[in-house]
């Protein structure tokens, strides 16, 4: 069963009338409460908004400068609009960027990804997103409980007892990576144990390849994707059929803007995603999520199959910047100078992704004048490396000289297919 809401079935005169009221609400309310806003919109009034397009005189704010204004502000660089009695946890994100979590049961606004992905009230579902510092599991599992589901928190690693879990408690549907999800399943044939309860999936973290949503698939196993951020909780989500691209939540205003600007794109353009929500107590107003995509032109005037109605995206078409995700954790050109700083030996450093999405190699490249660094430093440059990113990381001394001049120190050499 796929149940809309009114919302997504709304027209689109009606979406535009009352998600102006929406903006202009939360100008309002961002201005009164917010620090960062008081002074980021202290020339806009709320009733000087006629139309969405006037969403474009607003300045953006690109979460590559979230760091360093929570830096100066901790712990969140003026941006929190509520008391921390409102608040149910904070987040950590590599950055580090930290993000609230207000009192609401699906604080993230993920029950429509989860609706459209199948998944029903009732439901056992195997959550395999971290649990740990960073928001990816609460996310989601906040959307399952407002939905009626009950949740398994498998969390990340120990494959062998996931497997073992799935095996006897028969969870309907999973959540967290596609490659891990792919993971858990060759487990259970390894184990000579069933995973064949799980029929349904909602991944996000990660690209959803061809060739993986088809392994699954071959598996019975149906997979939707949601795109969504720490900072903004649900962005857009698939329906029941994947070709027609992804849904923008009813949730929030989706722009495609000029890469690193703030002038929207003509319709159908490739551009970065903008996005501003109306959270009461961690408002984000043109907020850059640095991702590329474009607004696919057939939906401005037809609704999908399933019949929602709300513009549709085309997926994640790149990084308008260096920042690259692995395993579902972002690394950010800034962590590599992090990783390299105490090394002096270290005269140029560059990460390269390999691999497959979901069995990727992460290697630093490094360059040193200085034969006898590697022998010297290796270990504590993986460990440094691991610490800053949170992911294993392989390192390679390469002769002086040898790197690229192009100006990247994030290389993303993976396959997509």
């Amino acid at each position: 069963m796929n149940t809309l809401d009114p919302k997504e079935c709304r027209s689109a005169g009606q979406r535009q009338a009352e998600l102006l009221a929406q903006l202009q609400d939360i100008v309002a309310h961002a201005k009164s409460k917010a620090p960062f806003y008081q002074q980021a919109l202290a020339a806009h009034e709320p009733s000087a908004f006629k139309s969405l397009s006037d969403l474009a005189s607003l300045p953006v704010t690109r979460k590559s400068t979230l760091a360093g204004l929570q830096g100066s502000d901790p712990p969140f660089g003026g941006f929190l609009a509520a008391p921390f009695t409102q608040l149910r946890r904070v987040f950590q994100s590599p950055g580090p960027i930290y993000e609230p979590q207000g009192l609401t049961t699906d604080h993230f606004g993920m029950i429509r990804a989860l609706r459209a992905a199948g998944f029903q009230a009732g439901e056992l579902v195997h959550n395999s997103f971290s649990y740990h510092l960073s928001p990816g599991a609460w996310i989601i599992e906040g959307g399952l409980h407002a939905l009626g589901c009950w949740v398994l928190p498998a969390g990340i690693g120990q494959t062998e007892q996931q497997v073992q879990a799935i095996a006897q408690l028969k969870p309907a549907g999973y959540t967290g990576t596609p490659s891990f999800l792919k993971i858990l399943i060759e487990k259970g044939q390894e184990m000579n144990l069933s995973t064949a309860s799980l029929r349904k999936a909602l991944v996000s973290g990660e690209a959803l390849t061809p060739s993986t949503r088809q392994w699954l698939a071959e598996r019975n196993i149906t997979v939707s994707q949601a795109y969504a951020t720490a900072d903004l909780g649900l962005i857009a989500y698939e329906t029941p059929d994947p070709s027609q691209g992804l849904v923008v939540t009813e949730d929030a205003i989706v722009e495609i803007v000029e890469p690193g600007g703030s002038a929207p794109m003509p319709a159908g353009e490739v551009g970065e995603v903008v996005v501003t929500t109306f959270n009461r107590e961690y408002p984000m107003i043109r907020f850059a999520t640095g991702d590329l995509s474009a607004i696919d032109v057939p939906s401005l005037n037809s609704p999908t199959p399933c019949g929602r109605t709300n513009i549709r995206i085309k997926g994640w078409l790149g990084r308008a910047d260096q920042t690259t995700k692995v395993r579902g954790m972002f690394v950010h050109p800034g962590q590599i100078g992090q990783i390299t700083k105490h090394f002096p030996q270290i005269t140029k450093a560059r990460l390269v992704l390999t691999g497959n999405i979901g069995a990727d190699t992460m290697t630093l490249h490094c360059e040193s004048a200085d034969a006898s660094a590697a022998a010297t430093i290796m270990r504590a440059l993986v460990d440094a490396a691991r610490e800053v990113t949170r992911l294993r990381c392989e390192v390679k001394f390469v002769a002086p000289g040898s790197l690229p001049e192009d100006g990247k120190v994030i290389e993303d050499a993976r396959s997509y297919a």
